[in-house]
């Protein structure tokens, strides 16, 4: 891993922008439920950390990181909504179904974000194993969910801005 033993989600260096007054919606995956658990616990103490009011933040949850491609569509209907989050988890298996669920829902993700215009924030781990996951939720490597929050936050930001 390119990341050594380095905490990913250290924002000590660069300033995160508030979050107050955005909406967020979070689309979390069920599907490795321990691992989604732990980076939705990740986003939403990220966003509320920056700023961010617990009404103004929406959790739905789908059945694998598939869906949520379709998660993001159906929320972005609602024009409240400033960015939107999507977490999920795939982990190598021993066929090439992982490659064929993770570019299509990289691909899925930024199609959504490109129909609606607005930040749609890929959260999802994509490991060899187990324990990569578990060290991107909240291990030693720190947790991509509270990175997905900030970019969420400061996409968000751009987009109002611009």
């Amino acid at each position: 891993m390119a990341s050594g033993l380095k905490n990913l989600s250290d924002f000590s260096h660069i300033e995160v922008k508030s979050a107050t007054g955005f909406h967020f919606g979070i689309i979390v995956a069920q599907w490795n439920a321990a691992i989604t658990g732990a980076l939705l616990n990740g986003a939403i103490a990220g966003l509320i950390k920056h700023g961010a009011s617990e009404d103004y933040i929406t959790v739905v949850e789908v059945p694998g990181s598939y869906e949520l491609i379709t998660g993001a569509d159906i929320i972005l209907r609602d024009s409240k909504f400033d960015a939107v989050i999507c977490l999920g988890c795939v982990i190598q298996g021993e066929t090439r179904h992982f490659d064929f669920i993770c570019d299509a829902v990289a691909n899925g993700i930024s199609n959504v974000s490109i129909k609606y215009n607005k930040p749609v924030i890929f959260g999802v781990l994509t490991t060899d194993n187990q324990q990569q996951a578990i060290d991107r939720a909240g291990g030693i490597h720190g947790n991509k969910g509270e990175e997905a929050a900030i970019t969420a936050i400061q996409m968000a930001y751009i987009h109002k801005t611009f």
